[in-house]
């Protein structure tokens, strides 16, 4: 074990983790230059595409030090967005240090403070490393003086890198070997290992991923996972190398994957502890919990036929997704699909896209919305996500809404503006505190349903990209909800309709009129399109109908005559109205989700 480190690389969003992943990786040649690429740790294109991690992976590297041993370095790397924090938590869990990186350009931002307290609460050995010292807009003395007054280390630990370049990269193996510490576990006592992440094969079923706290586990060993009580015989275990090289045995201190016929990557669940079926430990491993699905929208086929590919589809990419959540869903308009569940709202953009890439589908979504709660006048609670689910609001008594807890670090020149959009959608000021004498961090309370749609967009583009944002949820707060339907030509389309605050109501209900009537083709007769709650009309727009000249053949004469042609066309849209359908097309439903992007 004095030769083993376990540790991750921690950063907020586009400061080179990956990067440097990739040249420690390089350094310590475990791969060759041929079947090296760019960003290996990121095997999905969605990643490599957009410049984040959403699947983590794990490598052990061999490295010899200066003192002339080998030592081996186990890199358990880290997703990089708010939607996965649960995932991190289980993968700092399984380290003993991290490196915290930090860009020379941009600094200090939310979620490097957010994943230093993470790791915090673990305990772990924290080696600040600044990266992107090559570009032009670094300024290395004010980022270290950002790490001493924004994060409380020492500045002078910090190890200057450039993963592009392959400045640094020793010295960021050499710091690992010797700052952090090594890991401590009996290899005697009874197995007990923490399951961080898993992931599908096709040919040998799922592939656990775990660290070994105490114990040992080899081939043929019967296991049991704590959680669920399932039983499960080992055919391999092994450590990562890219590749998987398989081990006749894994030890206290070490990480590596274990295969044992696991037929669904949901029966393995993050965070679980694994002990032997014979000889168990006494507790399993603190900070285990289920992942809960916060954003939740319908999926449908655009075609009707495409019911089978879609269940197919979802059904695959279950596989490799747990977290994943479905359910089937009906729609008048929409014909039949899925109410699924997501982590976030980068996770409900991830499932989109691999569903119509890996699986060639042409979906639509209903727009996204989170889970309520309704208490009713008989005190029964309800739990709802779908619009179609809301109760008749005379049997109501109060609704509540989920709250988060956000944290925003700008420089002080945008607080106007920040403060400005978070309190427009519905926030509440908690603090504020200077970090430096430029920067500050705001804390506010923001409704998740507020959140949820193009809040981080916004944000972004307030501040001229310097903004950073970071959240967890909090509670949930009493709040007056309504349902806003969407009627077009007298008929509900339950595919259109959501819930929202009643202040928004007639605001959204502006927007998507506004959206629909550009979107649904004009016909022989008017349509009306309209925003209603419960009874009440409160938005209306209207696509004029298309005009035959029926008085064209009329060549002077009487007027009456001209007046009886139109009379009898008027009967006659009159009557086309009362029995005609409007086809609403896909795009209509794709507009009202773009409604708050614009």
């Amino acid at each position: 074990m004095k030769n083993i480190r376990n540790f991750s690389i921690i950063a907020h969003i586009d400061h080179g983790k990956s990067t440097l992943s990739d040249r420690l990786i390089q350094v310590t040649d475990i791969v060759s230059d041929r079947d090296f690429q760019d960003q290996i740790l990121d095997t999905m294109d969605i990643e490599r595409e957009r410049g984040i991690t959403i699947k983590s992976q794990t490598v052990c590297l061999p490295y010899t030090a200066k003192d002339g041993r080998t030592y081996f370095l186990n890199l358990i790397d880290t997703p990089g967005h708010v939607d996965f924090t649960y995932e991190v938590s289980r993968a700092l869990a399984s380290c003993e240090g991290a490196l915290l990186l930090i860009d020379a350009s941009q600094g200090v931002e939310a979620q490097t403070l957010a994943n230093l307290y993470l790791a915090m609460e673990h305990d772990l050995e924290i080696i600040p490393v600044i990266n992107k010292i090559d570009l032009p807009s670094a300024d290395i003395e004010r980022v270290k003086n950002q790490i001493e007054e924004d994060l409380g280390l020492d500045p002078e630990t910090a190890i200057l890198t450039s993963a592009k370049e392959g400045t640094g990269i020793d010295d960021v193996l050499d710091a690992a070997v010797t700052n952090l510490p090594a890991p401590v576990g009996n290899i005697k006592a009874p197995l007990k290992a923490l399951i961080f992440d898993s992931h599908y094969d096709p040919y040998r079923g799922t592939i656990v991923h775990f660290r070994v706290f105490q114990g040992k586990v080899k081939a043929g060993d019967s296991v049991i996972f704590m959680s669920n009580r399932a039983v499960y015989k080992v055919e391999e275990v092994g450590i990562f190398q890219i590749t998987r090289v398989p081990q006749k045995e894994l030890s206290a201190g070490q990480v590596g994957y274990i295969i044992a016929g696991i037929k669904t990557v949901s029966d393995t669940r993050c965070g679980d502890t694994i002990t032997l079926k014979d000889r168990p430990c006494e507790t399993p491993m603190p900070g285990f919990k289920d992942a809960k699905p916060v954003v939740f929208s319908s999926i449908y086929p655009v075609a009707s036929d495409g019911y089978e590919e879609l269940t197919v589809g979802l059904e695959k990419l279950k596989l490799n997704d747990a977290s994943l959540i479905y359910e089937k869903d009906t729609s008048v308009a929409l014909g039949f699909g899925f109410r699924c569940g997501f982590l976030g709202l980068l996770h409900l953009e991830v499932v989109q896209e691999r569903l119509e890439r890996e699986y060639n589908l042409s979906l639509i979504l209903t727009a996204p919305s989170v889970r309520y709660k309704i208490i009713m006048n008989d005190g029964t609670e309800l739990t709802i996500d779908n619009p179609a689910l809301y109760p008749d609001p005379s049997g109501i008594e109060t609704t509540k809404e989920p709250f988060i807890r956000a944290s925003i670090i700008v420089p002080d020149r945008y607080m106007g503006v920040v403060m400005k959009l978070c309190l427009d959608r519905r926030g509440i000021n908690i603090n504020y505190q200077y970090l430096t004498s430029d920067r500050l961090e705001m804390i506010f309370e923001l409704p998740l349903a507020e959140v949820i749609y193009d809040f981080y967009d916004k944000l972004k583009s307030v501040t001229q990209g310097y903004g950073s944002f970071d959240y967890d949820l909090k509670d949930f707060r009493k709040t007056d909800l309504v349902k806003l339907d969407i009627l077009i030509n007298g008929e509900r389309v339950d595919a259109l309709s959501q819930l929202v605050h009643r202040d928004r109501a007639v605001e959204r209900a502006r927007r998507t009129c506004d959206k629909l009537r550009e979107e649904i083709p004009r016909q022989m007769f008017k349509i009306a399109i309209q925003g209603a709650i419960g009874g009440n009309i409160i938005a209306r727009k209207t696509v004029s109908a298309f005009r035959k000249d029926v008085t064209a053949k009329c060549y002077g004469g009487d007027i009456t005559r001209k007046r009886k042609l139109l009379e009898k066309q008027k009967k006659g849209k009159k009557r086309m109205k009362m029995v005609g359908q409007v086809m609403i097309p896909q795009s209509a439903f794709l507009s009202v989700l773009k409604t708050d992007t614009d």
